[in-house]
């Protein structure tokens, strides 16, 4: 029995358990530096070639990432989130009003925007509102990461898996939005009705006594520039440009500048995620070229090839085995092999986008808000999220197998 093959195997299967626990213990290793180091060791083996790992990045990803990350960076330095947050607290009178517009803005945003960039930006205003309005903030948190999560399942922007099945599959902006984004509308409605139920002694018909200040402020100039590129870009999307090139353009057209210092934008870009991505292409690259690609095809496609109810509950569980990501890349060469690959790539983005919501630890996003909360002394628990957070993502899921199938 040769050694190899089962030496790829371990460092594999090591590489994709630390991808989705996000660490492993005595070592300070985040996704990105695990990610890289078993690509490096496949490399250094000789699992996979260097040049076959060059040809195995899939570049147009990495750019699209890089080029939504410089747009969402000059948007927080122009206070787009701020203004957008400020403007939901002058809407909101009630606690329901307030979720509602919370749901909503973080839904449509994350469409467009990444919804880890929403998390990110708008949890700490959030916080900052409810706590000021003598709120409980753990059902306004959970609201704020299901519905971005939700939300960014409308288009190819919206999160990576989706950048990773639109690039992969061909399909279009308008057609993929077209598609999905009747699930993503229908989800936000799930997670204001879930919340108001689980939450319901938070909800009760009373009017707020005050309202409660926003604390930021905006580069009317730089804000200008970014919506004005933001627009652009969507027109290019829905008109049928490429889409990497559609956003590098939107990109490049906000580094033309004399008031920013290029390095301010850079040190916001988040490398960590694009090294992560492409140590990650190399790793699933492996796979094929250790010859351990044939058996996973070969254990994946009858359940691929068994419609939208049966391929979600493979790629559920592959979400919350090896995270959302790693799922789509492993089904990457599967799909294009089935009698149905257009609807196989809208249910493969459907499902690993909605798994997120399942627990505490299925999104990036959700822990970015945990850890944002935590810093400000509000503890959103484990079992605390799965009250609202799972029923929202068993009927999502279902929601989305039915409107998948016919």
């Amino acid at each position: 029995m040769e050694l190899m093959p089962w030496l790829s195997a371990g460092i594999i299967t090591v590489t994709l358990v630390g991808v989705a626990v996000g660490r492993y213990p005595w070592l300070h290793m985040n996704r990105a530096t695990i990610a890289l180091v078993g690509a490096t060791l496949l490399m250094a083996l000789g699992v996979i070639p260097l040049e076959a790992a060059y040809r195995a990045v899939d570049w147009n990803t990495i750019l699209l990432l890089f080029a939504m990350m410089i747009l969402n960076v000059n948007l927080r330095l122009a206070g787009f989130f701020h203004l957008v947050t400020a403007g939901v607290v002058r809407f909101a009178r009630t606690p329901r009003r307030l979720l509602a517009l919370v749901i909503v803005v973080s839904g449509v945003l994350s469409a467009i925007f990444l919804n880890d960039t929403i998390a990110l930006a708008m949890t700490p205003m959030v916080l900052e509102m409810v706590l000021t309005l003598r709120r409980n903030p753990l059902p306004y948190l959970v609201a704020l990461v299901t519905a971005a999560n939700v939300g960014s399942l409308a288009t190819i922007t919206g999160n990576p898996q989706n950048m990773l099945v639109g690039i992969s599959s061909g399909i279009s902006f308008v057609r993929f939005f077209l598609e999905l984004a009747p699930v993503a509308f229908a989800g936000l409605a799930v997670v204001w009705l879930v919340i108001a139920l689980v939450y319901r002694t938070e909800f009760t018909a009373v009017s707020f006594a005050e309202t409660a200040p926003v604390r930021g402020q905006e580069d009317p100039i730089l804000l200008r520039k970014s919506i004005l590129a933001t627009g652009l870009m969507l027109v290019a999307l829905i008109a049928g440009a490429p889409i990497p090139l559609a956003a590098m353009v939107a990109a490049a057209l906000l580094l033309i500048t004399r008031r920013q210092k290029p390095e301010r934008v850079f040190r916001e870009v988040d490398w960590s995620l694009l090294v992560f991505f492409a140590a990650l292409f190399v790793v699933t690259g492996a796979i094929e070229t250790s010859g351990w690609g044939a058996k996973l095809f070969a254990w994946l496609r009858p359940w691929a090839d068994g419609g939208p109810a049966k391929l979600t509950a493979v790629s559920v569980v592959l979400s919350n085995l090896v995270s959302n990501v790693p799922a789509v890349m492993l089904f990457r060469p599967v799909v294009p092999t089935l009698a149905g690959p257009h609807t196989a790539w809208l249910t493969l983005a459907m499902a690993t986008t909605l798994a997120g919501n399942l627990t505490l630890l299925g999104s990036v996003a959700n822990l970015i808000v945990a850890e944002l909360a935590k810093n400000r002394g509000v503890h959103l628990s484990f079992v605390e999220y799965l009250k609202a957070g799972t029923p929202i993502a068993v009927l999502t899921l279902l929601s989305g197998v039915f409107w998948l199938s016919i």
